[in-house]
């Protein structure tokens, strides 16, 4: 059994014009969602065992807001950075171990949500993937590269404003 978290990152600050998009921080509210998706992932006991993310900023800042345990190997890369479904699933096919969290952004992030799963959650969010969305999927394989479209079994789902 193989489970991806899958989050997008939190809410960014757009009151930084001479920073490009890879290098937007995020904002207060930001800053808070991350750190109450980190108790969520603690209190259901969804505890990646490997962080795949997008180097941005603001996937980095949501990633430290976490607060995951040390050991944590953690993954910045910039082939996630606004990457497509198509690209996420081929870095996801690279992890090794059972608990993957992958992190990264819209549009791409949603579709990969939408397309992994076998029938999507029953959420009114679920389809525009908010900022801190995140979803949590199973699957009945012995490695992530046999993992391929509509596979999944979706665990959880939930975004930020449920939570602060």
């Amino acid at each position: 059994m193989l489970r991806l978290i899958l989050m997008r990152h939190a809410k960014s600050d757009w009151n930084h014009p001479h920073l490009g998009d890879h290098d937007r921080p995020l904002n207060k509210r930001g800053v808070a969602s991350a750190k109450a998706l980190g108790g969520w992932l603690r209190r259901r006991g969804y505890q990646p065992d490997q962080v795949l993310s997008s180097s941005s900023e603001r996937t980095g800042q949501t990633c430290v807001g976490l607060a995951l345990p040390d050991k944590t190997p953690i993954t910045f890369t910039r082939t996630l950075y606004l990457a497509e479904p198509e690209i996420m699933l081929d870095v996801l096919r690279t992890a090794t171990v059972q608990c993957v969290l992958m992190l990264g952004h819209n549009a791409g992030i949603a579709e990969m949500a939408e397309r992994i799963v076998k029938t999507p959650p029953q959420h009114d969010r679920f389809a525009d993937y908010p900022t801190g969305a995140t979803l949590v999927v199973d699957f009945d394989a012995e490695g992530w590269k046999q993992i391929g479209w509509h596979q999944g079994q979706p665990i959880d789902f939930v975004i930020p404003r449920e939570l602060v």
